[in-house]
């Protein structure tokens, strides 16, 4: 079955009103995607699998702009280990 799931995505608004103009977005996801997808909006309550990706892309450049000015990241464990986290190889 594939799945195309446009809704969410936005629709064109009007900038002469002062509002926000949004592009649609229409993805094909292979079905082991498209889970990820359902489980990160199950897991984070977001309102629509729009939102999910909006908050992947924000997360995304936040990390990326934190590794361009040299910064490493670390996790620290329930145990209250630290260990190294290489995200970009």
């Amino acid at each position: 079955m594939r799945h195309r799931h446009g809704h969410g995505f936005g629709h064109r608004m009007s900038p002469e009103a002062g509002e926000r103009t949004t592009t649609r977005v229409q993805l094909e996801l292979p079905p082991q995607a498209m889970e990820r997808l359902q489980r990160l909006k199950d897991k984070t309550e977001a309102a629509s699998y729009a939102e999910v990706i909006r908050n992947a892309l924000r997360l995304l450049e936040a990390l990326i702009d934190e590794h361009e000015k040299g910064s490493e990241f670390a996790l620290k464990r329930p145990d209250g280990e630290t260990v190294a986290y290489k995200i970009f190889v």
